[in-house]
């Protein structure tokens, strides 16, 4: 049986045909899911489609066909995000925008990124099926690279939508198998000198929201479909590089040894134990690590490590990272090894604006749901966007709080809530003229 014959009938099995309200369809979301999963399948059942892939701009392409045979205006800007649009009874206001990504870590799962594309586009399927026209002008996103996994940094399609480009435009980045990214864009069909091109005029947009698997198990330990989020964390990136001295493994004394690897697992095993001394919420990891020369017989001479460090305190996450960087320092000097770092990113954490959350909470109420409310402890295009425009998200529940895994998974029957409760607030939202 194919991954899209096995997605689909998991989804279907159990599905309750009588939430196929307001116009939703349980069978159509399915199949669209399912149609995306084969796009990257890997070996283990899961998902590999890496930022500027060839994976990548196939599942956009895809999504982007269902856009045009609903009726959107559909356009790609110069960063390679995605926009479908749908005209609004008074097409001069500002806009609103909802989505998410299709991109996905190297054996991710099915749903992160993309159910927030397919419900966002759900929503105009459902109108068109029950004869809505919104007020405001309506646009869907497929954000650009937004997992960060292919050359360790994230958000890229966000970043460059709302003028958050680094100085030096990524030209500095390579992937894991020596391909820059000007090139990984170039074979994309974009042009790494046009990407500040994609910046657009945050004013014409009045809001953005993003629905997202919850990626945790608070939902489903409260037993609670889709929650409402307060806030996201902020999130700093650190690239770190360990140097020593490269030698025989056989002929080299250990008291004669500077092992880099030695060294940075010193750095790793440290890092795993600071977060708690600064905050309870605090988080850091080192997901990636490569070694240099990787021979079986050879001392490492070089280690480069990410660390990803999080929390939802500003102060604390600021005085984490610099701990971190502190402690690797010390360890560089007890190994006698040479230690530089890189920051690659930085977002403060961004709250949630509180009008939206209000809509947001009507929304929920309508379904006979009472409202919860939760924080992201994982990073979202929305946290590149609420400095700049009002900003909400929805969670829908995550089984067993499984993400970045071929066993990620959200039931159909709390996608169909979390439709129809985004369905219902963007209609709030668009009954709004006044400035939100």
């Amino acid at each position: 049986m194919t991954i899209e014959l096995a997605l689909n009938k998991v989804l279907l099995e159990n599905y309750n045909k009588a939430l196929d309200l307001e116009g939703f369809s349980g069978e159509r979301l399915a199949n669209r899911l399912a149609a995306i999963a084969r796009i990257g399948l890997t070996t283990d059942g899961g998902s590999c489609r890496l930022g500027y892939s060839r994976e990548e701009r196939q599942a956009k392409d895809l999504v982007c066909e269902w856009m045009c045979e609903v009726g959107l205006l559909v356009r790609t800007d110069a960063a390679g995000n995605c926009f479908g649009r749908l005209g609004g009874m008074k097409d001069d206001l500002p806009l609103i925008l909802c989505g998410s990504h299709i991109d996905t870590v190297p054996n991710g799962g099915h749903f992160d990124g993309v159910l927030g594309v397919l419900l966002a586009l759900e929503a105009v399927e459902m109108w068109k099926t029950t004869g809505f026209r919104p007020q405001r002008p309506y646009e869907i996103v497929i954000f650009s690279e937004e997992e960060g996994s292919r050359f360790n940094v994230g958000f890229v399609g966000s970043s460059a939508m709302t003028g958050a480009l680094p100085d030096d435009g990524f030209a500095k980045l390579t992937d894991q198998e020596g391909r820059t990214f000007a090139s990984a864009v170039e074979q994309a069909g974009l042009s790494l000198d046009r990407f500040p091109a994609a910046r657009r005029d945050c004013s014409e947009i009045a809001a953005f929201v993003e629905v997202h698997i919850e990626q945790g198990p608070i939902l489903e330990n409260q037993g609670i479909p889709v929650g409402i989020v307060n806030g996201i964390c902020g999130l700093v990136g650190l690239e770190m590089v360990v140097k020593g001295l490269a030698g025989h493994a056989g002929s080299t004394p250990m008291p004669c040894r500077r092992d880099a690897l030695v060294a940075a697992s010193r750095m790793v095993t440290a890092i795993a134990e600071l977060p708690p001394l600064f905050s309870a919420t605090a988080v850091a990891t080192v997901g990636q690590l490569n070694v240099f020369p990787n021979g079986a017989n050879v001392i490492p001479g070089e280690v480069r490590f990410s660390v990803d460090i999080r929390d939802i305190h500003a102060e604390a996450l600021e005085k984490l990272a610099a701990q971190i960087v502190e402690v690797a320092n010390q360890i560089a000097l007890d190994c006698a090894v040479a230690f530089s770092w890189n920051q690659t990113l930085f977002l403060r954490p961004v709250p949630v604006s509180d009008e939206l959350r209000t809509w947001q909470a009507t929304a929920m109420r309508g379904l006979n749901l009472a409202p919860f409310e939760l924080p992201s402890g994982a990073g979202h295009d929305a946290m590149l966007l609420g400095p700049h425009m009002p900003m909400a998200m929805f969670f829908v529940r995550s089984k067993g709080g499984i993400s970045h895994n071929p066993l990620e998974f959200s039931s159909l029957n709390d996608c169909a809530v979390a439709a129809r409760a985004l369905s219902r607030f963007l209609k709030l939202v668009s009954a709004s003229t006044s400035p939100i």
